[in-house]
């Protein structure tokens, strides 16, 4: 009998999940309710998935709205009206401008729902009129009394109490961005907005028998039907449209990529390759591989670098078809990860793409593909979100709510409002907030999209589904990942420059990587961490563990990628690892059992398939029960109950196999505490190959990688460290030069002008000015020809002269800018007209004026960010330099005291909950100096952001890294900002 719910995906105006509105309904005695939630079909799924399980009769619609007015409501009398529905919706929501008709349109396999009114109007046979609890007055003095066959009842369910009613009027004042006092009626809902009993509502309408019958017949003439039985994929199902001759492309392609990967092929090889084909056959995951590949070989036509990673680089299929550049049969990767007969959904390729080469990917797939649309996320209200929110809604000053999101405050102290706040934040954390965009996720459907529900537009224009993968996975739509890396980015754009600063060498093939591997130079910088700049390897902690491993070879930098990760090193294997890694007694001490089913990583759980192969050969739990136990674990798994199932069967498994309980308890720990975050072995691989191209691209081209590292926003550090590594391998810097700069940063040899893009308030526009000119009509003469040519305000010409942009005049800056001042307007000038004849300037004549380095200094603190200068520089006191970074192995024990330039720390928390951080200096040489900060040092000497510090303690080894755990630090001071000093006297000319 209910037509018209909402549940809080009626953004911003429901306030009830869709699980309780079902849970509500059955304990009223509901078994029939329709979700129409309020311009959006983001829970519909969902709703039909937990509304059968329950003995509830799904009904599926649309309440059709402007802002909280309501135009009508649509039901689906089954699936092909859900579509329809689906595509109205759709085309309202891509058009420029959201505007809900008050009539709308036939549209089959539909029941229309208009809301009551006086004015009586021709309804078609799908139509009628929702007549509310509060409408039955009207009702009796109403022309509609004439035709009681087309009214329906309209009650409207938007949350489930008084609590509710309260959170909704709170979302309503949200989303109106007004005060909770100041809400107008018209915008929310009313207090008689929630679910009463089947019984109860019959009563009320019990004058209208004729209404009950009409609304009965409705609720009975809709039924709807999705498969979630996951028994098949439901993306495109064929590439070809024959899926028998899709697999003999993908057999054909599969040989025919044998010849490029190997020199040598081999029985291992084709019985791999023959038993992979077999059960992508047999799992239906054939369209999947295909639709990749089309992809890929797009972006090699258009030359784009692309990373296949996941755990799609653990078959020999995907490495033939050039998906994914790692080798499982070198790597042993184990193919029961990427795809066995148990797992429903199809593998995972993750496709990474430069952010500049993305977007047209994604066009390339929506022109390419039929039905595809990208996945929706949804945003939700979070804590600190949520109380200022409320705070703002409830009319607390801005100190007032600070206190509250930072949680700076006594419980006991708050007053009245600011308790709602926290309460009411409480209850709507979680709460859809908004929808995002997944940041990779594309579905490519074999039934339109529509089918499954409506989509919406965002700026980008793809067309974006109204769930997220989560739902899309529920039916069997699994999507493809494209997403887009600054990695690829670098390694792009370094190539592109090496081209033009080195026009004689050869071709770089930047996927040589078999070269790579052998490479001697790049085997010296990674045993000695020598890889700032270079992907997933520049980070202080990747360093340090590249140091500790001596890592110098492909196989070790693949495990290192994972060992890294939170859960290695929290089960406390990752220390154990190193150990056994350098010290091959030690390997000893591992379990035989470990140790024979992981050899190749002495008995340590490194990567994600470890978890399989332990809970299979250790736990004796079948292939499918280990694939559970590993997505129960990496939060993939949503049944808890079937996952203390595979649990307590480990356990019982491990008991038959005399395993001690002490024992399995303790390889469970390692599992427990690692499985989430851990890689999988082909996604470690995927990434080593990234590494190793940015490894070769900095070992023979520095500057050049460098200034493609600053031209794709950098990596772990900020830009000024990628100058100081550039300057550390012999570049010489320059400031952005008016006929040298571009808008990004440009090398000539081995000077690296920095572009305008590192200027702070310089205006992209006049950036492009300058460059067009430039390439125009040649090089600026001087101050005046600029100005002659670029139309540019003052303050954007003052920007360029305070750096040093026109240093090639040799004229002093001051200067520069009295003449500046003198010949522009502080207004943005008219662009230049060509006349006949160019008229002169008028001269003045500037006084002689001086300025320092000093002065440059802080005018490029100001503009760019940092000094192009030491920054030992500014110091106001000149350092009493006594040991350096490179000193320190021969202090090992000692107590010491050295001078740093902060460049980075990571926080983090120990196991007593107080903060604790690994810093990273560079000394005067330029050289890294790497500190510990335990809690008492944190607490009597905090960091204090960038600047030079002198650092005092203890020097210590492990495994060949040396750090200085901090007893004492003391930021020193600068000198006073030059440029604020008391100026010279200027004499009248």
């Amino acid at each position: 009998m209910y037509l018209n719910t909402h549940t809080y995906y009626s953004l911003r105006y429901g306030a009830i999940s869709p699980k309780n509105l079902v849970e509500q309904a059955i304990h009223l005695g509901v078994y029939a309710l329709a979700l129409t939630d309020i311009n959006s079909t983001s829970a519909n799924l969902e709703f039909v998935q937990l509304a059968k399980k329950q003995g509830v009769k799904p009904i599926l619609g649309v309440d059709f709205r402007n802002g909280a007015q309501q135009q009508f409501i649509l039901l689906a009398q089954n699936n092909d009206g859900y579509y329809t529905i689906n595509s109205y919706l759709s085309q309202l929501l891509h058009a420029n401008k959201f505007i809900v008709p008050k009539r709308v349109k036939n549209i089959p396999n539909t029941f229309v729902i208009y809301p009551f009114q006086e004015e009586v109007f021709q309804l078609n046979e799908n139509e009628f009129i929702g007549v509310k609890p509060s409408d039955l007055n009207y009702l009796k003095f109403s022309k509609w009394q004439l035709q009681l066959n087309k009214l329906v009842i309209l009650k409207t369910v938007s949350f489930q109490d008084k609590k509710g009613f309260n959170t909704h009027r709170l979302l309503r004042a949200i989303d109106n961005n007004t005060l909770l006092s100041k809400l107008s009626v018209s915008e929310q809902g009313k207090e008689t907005d929630i679910m009463i009993s089947e019984k109860e509502l019959k009563k009320i309408y019990s004058e209208y028998p004729e209404i009950i019958a009409t609304t009965k017949k409705i609720v009975d003439s809709c039924s709807i039907h999705f498969d979630f039985s996951k028994d098949a994929p439901k993306n495109q199902t064929s590439y070809t449209n024959n899926e028998d001759l899709d697999f003999k492309l993908l057999r054909k392609l599969a040989y025919g990529g044998l010849n490029y990967r190997y020199q040598k092929i081999g029985k291992r090889v084709f019985e791999r390759l023959e038993k992979e084909l077999e059960i992508i056959k047999q799992k239906q995951f054939v369209s999947y591989f295909l639709i990749n590949w089309k992809i890929l070989k797009y972006a090699r036509s258009k030359q784009y670098y692309y990373v296949g990673r996941g755990s799609g680089a653990n078959s020999i299929v995907a490495y033939l078809l050039r998906i994914t550049d790692v080798d499982p049969i070198e790597l042993d990767l184990y193919f029961e990860r990427f795809i066995n007969l148990y797992r429903t959904n199809p593998p995972d390729f993750d496709l990474d793409f430069s952010w500049r080469d993305r977007d047209d990917i994604m066009n390339y797939i929506f022109k390419t593909f039929k039905n595809t649309s990208l996945i929706a996320v949804y945003n939700t209200f979070k804590y600190r979100a949520s109380v200022r929110e409320l705070g703002k809604v409830f009319g607390l000053p801005k100190e007032e709510i600070d206190k509250l999101t930072t949680q700076n405050f006594n419980p006991n102290q708050l007053d009245n409002l600011s308790k709602l706040v926290l309460i009411y934040s409480k209850y709507i954390k979680g709460f859809p907030n908004y929808l995002g965009i997944h940041p990779g996720g594309i579905l490519i459907s074999e039934k339109p999209i529509h089918y499954y529900t409506a989509t919406y537009l965002p700026p980008k224009g793809f067309s974006t589904a109204m769930f997220d993968m989560v739902v899309a996975e529920d039916i069997g739509l699994y999507k493809f990942d494209i997403l887009s890396q600054r990695g690829l980015g670098k390694i792009r754009e370094a190539v592109d420059i090496i081209k033009y600063n080195h026009p004689t060498h050869p071709d770089i093939d930047i996927h040589d990587i078999k070269r790579f591997k052998e490479d001697v130079k790049i085997k010296v910088m990674l045993k000695n961490a020598k890889a700032i700049g270079c992907f997933y390897v520049e980070s202080p902690a990747m360093r340090m563990l590249l140091k500790k491993l001596q890592v110098d070879n492909y196989l070790g930098l693949v495990a290192a990628s994972s060992v890294i990760r939170p859960g290695v090193s929290k089960s406390g294997m990752m220390r154990e690892y190193i150990k056994r890694y350098r010290n091959p007694e030690r390997r000893k001490d591992a379990h035989p059992i470990l140790l024979e089913i992981m050899p190749e990583t002495f008995g340590v759980m490194v990567y994600q398939e470890d978890v399989i192969k332990v809970a299979h050969y250790f736990g004796g739990l079948s292939l499918g029960e280990a694939d559970m136990l590993r997505r129960g674990m990496s939060g993939k798994f949503r049944s808890k109950e079937e996952f203390l199932k595979v649990k307590n069967q480990f356990f019982e498994n491990c008991k038959e196999k005399g395993h001690s309980l002490e024992l399995t308890s303790e390889i469970w720990r390692q599992i427990e505490s690692f499985a989430g975050y851990a890689f999988a072995k082909g996604h470690s691989a995927s990434y080593a190959v990234e590494s190793y191209q940015s490894l070769f691209l900095k070992a023979y081209y520095p500057l050049e990688y460098m200034v493609a590292t600053l031209n794709n926003f950098g990596g772990f550090y900020q830009p000024e460290y990628y100058v100081h590594e550039a300057r550390m391998n012999g570049a010489i810097i320059h400031p952005p030069n008016i006929n040298k700069a571009y808008y990004q940063n440009y090398i000539e040899g081995k000077n690296i002008y920095l572009g305008f893009i590192m200027l702070h308030s310089f205006e992209l526009k006049n950036a492009k000015k300058i460059v067009d000119e430039r390439a125009k009509n040649g090089l600026f003469l001087d101050l005046d020809d600029f100005i002659n040519r670029v139309a540019i305000s003052l303050e954007q010409l003052a920007i360029l002269i305070k750096v040093n942009a026109f240093q090639f005049t040799k004229r002093n800056k001051r200067e520069l800018l009295w003449e500046a001042h003198m010949k522009v307007h502080k207004v943005v000038l008219e662009e230049h007209v060509v006349t006949l004849f160019k008229s002169e300037k008028v001269a003045y004549k500037t006084p002689k004026l001086t300025s320092s380095t000093l002065e440059d200094a802080f005018d490029e603190l100001q503009y760019i960010g940092f000094t192009l200068d030491s920054p030992f520089k500014l110091l106001k006191e000149p350092l009493n330099q006594q040991l350096f970074a490179s000193d320190l192995p021969n202090c090992i024990g000692k107590i010491v005291t050295v001078y740093g330039y902060y460049v980075t720390a990571k926080r983090t928390i120990t196991s007593k909950g107080e903060m604790m951080y690994f810093g990273t200096f560079v000394d005067t040489q330029g050289n890294h100096i790497d500190t510990v900060h335990f809690p008492p040092s944190v607490k009597k000497y905090p960091l204090k952001g960038r600047g030079v510090y002198k650092l005092i303690g203890k020097v210590m080894e492990e495994f060949d890294c040396i750090n200085i755990e901090i007893e004492q630090l003391e930021k020193l001071a600068i000198i006073q900002d030059v440029r604020y000093a008391e100026p010279p006297k200027i004499e009248k000319v």
